[in-house]
């Protein structure tokens, strides 16, 4: 049987059956609402001083029937928000308002999320009389940004309201258009968000440049980005609910489906901020991580990465369905006892497999530390280049050792470590490695995932530290790179700062920050500045002098030594 919900409390019994006589109405298809739905409803609400509406389908139909205060109606649960991109929800919502006030932010918000073929508000004259109409529909993507029109005509008699059927076909087949026209590909579309706490908002422009940057690593469309300037993180939704709000019928509109945040989400947060817009959430560390599990060649890397993405989700396991039980424990017959729930085996399933994944990746490192020890034994010094993601390592191991190691224009674009034979113009050789490349608050569980690579950078005998000079976050960078280096308790080790890329910024920009901060200035696209970093480095790692006298001492040895074996014996 049909009942009407939502504010039905203290309604007399002739009142709930005025209610139900709604049903009774039907509405032409031509029509946003008959003068005879709209009589019934105003007449509802000059008595009860409560606002109503109806549910309309396309056939005018009354589908649902709810009741509200005097200032606002709560819509009951009609299907997930964001019902599709194309097509409309079929439904329209017609309601009263008692002072005949216009279309409140709650209406509209209702008409975008829900995807509502129109929302209507009558306004209540004297005597329960239908008064103004406010109608609203929503819009295509367009120029000024606007997500759905506003109307108002006098009164529902009026010659000004639309053909509903007419506008509701056309407005879809715009969107359908518009839909076609923006979905190339098969990238996710993305809107980007980031947040400032600290008021910093250069920082802050900063932080959503990069968080773009590794977006479009990832392999995903930015549709729109966001930089919100908070004093504090809203503790359920970080940016409020307001601004979430806005957030999504933003993304609803540019038909993104995914919200990429760049401070790391709390699983609450993540969770509540999914609910709250039906899309895909991900912060920043699952970007990172997401782009580590594309570029993972080796079997050593892939490992890496999975133990790093396991240690993120495992706190984030929420699963409240408890049919899912495989022995619920809560009660009743069959469910007495203890027992463990799905939750519960997939979070003992992913310690498993955590601790699978470390006893392999601990084999790993003594694998490496015997192949160190092995050069080691060789007396081969070892050059490892460190730096801020896509400083361009790769293209400088290449430049120098004339190799051909994977080098894109790509934040993390090297996974793996690379080594190869650098022989320097005073003869002597070394090894020379390239790494993983850093960046700022880089997810520790990735640290840890990857503490076997980094261990290469404890035998380093010189780390070659290389700098986008033409960043202008370079100084963050640097920062960031020697706080991951002091992490790894890698302070001791000699450095050399390279500022590579000067191919794109001034001349006297690249004598500045040579002279200020020291270092060398190359550009390992063009291999400028090479024979200045190679004697650098050279001299770095060898004392001329001391090698002299070594070579003078091994020749008198040598000298010593055929002369006693040549001599008779006594």
């Amino acid at each position: 049987m049909n009942e009407p919900v939502g504010n039905v409390l203290g309604l007399k019994p002739s009142e709930l059956k005025h209610l139900k006589n709604t049903w009774r109405r039907h509405v032409g298809t031509q029509e946003i609402v008959s003068a005879e739905l709209a009589r019934h409803l105003t007449e509802f609400s000059a008595q009860t001083n409560r606002q109503v509406g109806v549910l309309l389908n396309r056939k005018g139909n009354v589908e649902a029937v709810v009741v509200g205060n005097a200032h606002q109606l709560e819509l009951p649960d009609i299907g997930r928000a964001r019902a599709g991109q194309v097509r409309l929800r079929g439904l329209r919502l017609v309601h009263t308002h008692l002072k005949s006030e216009p279309l409140t932010r709650d209406d509209l918000t209702d008409l975008a999320l829900l995807r509502l073929d129109m929302v209507a508000a009558i306004g209540v004259k004297d005597g329960g009389l239908p008064g103004l109409v406010h109608y609203a529909h929503l819009l295509p993507e367009n120029a000024n940004g606007d997500l759905w029109r506003t109307e108002t005509v006098p009164s529902i008699h009026d010659d000004a309201m639309p053909d509903f059927l007419d506008t509701v076909s056309a407005l879809e087949d715009e969107l359908a258009a518009t839909t076609q026209a923006r979905k190339t590909g098969d990238r996710e579309r993305a809107v980007l968000v980031a947040v400032c706490l600290d008021q910093d908002r250069e920082g802050a422009e900063s932080s959503l440049a990069e968080l773009k940057e590794l977006a479009r690593t990832a392999g995903v469309e930015v549709v729109d980005e966001i930089l919100q300037m908070r004093r504090q993180a809203d503790p359920k939704y970080l940016i409020g609910h307001g601004k979430l709000e806005e957030l999504n019928l933003r993304g609803m509109q540019k038909l993104a489906e995914v919200l990429v945040f760049d401070k790391e989400l709390s699983p609450s947060q993540a969770r509540h901020i999914g609910e709250a817009t039906s899309m895909k959430v991900l912060d920043r560390t699952q970007l990172i991580l997401d782009i580590f599990a594309q570029r993972a060649q080796s079997g050593d890397g892939k490992l890496q990465v999975e133990l790093a993405q396991l240690k993120y989700m495992l706190p984030r396991l929420v699963q409240a369905d408890s049919s899912l039980s495989r022995l619920s424990g809560g009660g009743g017959v069959g469910g007495r006892g203890p027992g463990e729930t799905k939750l519960e085996i997939d979070r003992r399933r992913a310690r498993d497999r955590i601790t699978f994944l470390e006893r392999k990746i601990d084999q790993l490192s003594g694998d490496r530390k015997t192949r160190r020890r092995q050069r080691a034994r060789k007396e081969l010094p070892v050059i490892s280049i460190v730096g801020y993601t896509n400083a361009g390592k790769s293209t400088l191991l290449n430049a120098l050792t004339k190799s051909e190691v994977l080098a894109e224009d790509k934040l993390f674009a090297t996974l793996d470590p690379t080594s190869r034979r650098l022989r320097f113009p005073r003869e002597h050789e070394v090894i020379i490695t390239d790494t993983v490349g850093f960046i700022r608050d880089l997810p520790k569980d990735l640290v840890a995932a990857f503490r076997a690579t980094l261990e290469e950078l404890e035998d380093a005998s010189l780390l070659l530290h290389v700098v986008d000079a033409a960043d202008p976050a370079r100084d963050m960078q640097i920062a960031a790179v020697e706080n991951i280096l002091e992490s790894l308790e890698l302070t001791n080790t000699p450095r050399l700062l390279v500022w590579n890329k000067v191919d794109r910024i001034p001349k006297i920009m690249e004598k500045t920050l040579v002279s200020r901060r020291g270092g060398v200035a190359v550009s390992a696209l063009q291999r400028r500045g090479f024979d200045e970093l190679l004697i650098q480095a050279e001299d770095t790692l060898f004392d001329e002098g001391a090698d002299a006298d070594a070579a003078a001492l091994a020749a008198v040895t040598r000298a010593e030594n055929a002369e006693n074996a040549t001599a008779p014996d006594a």
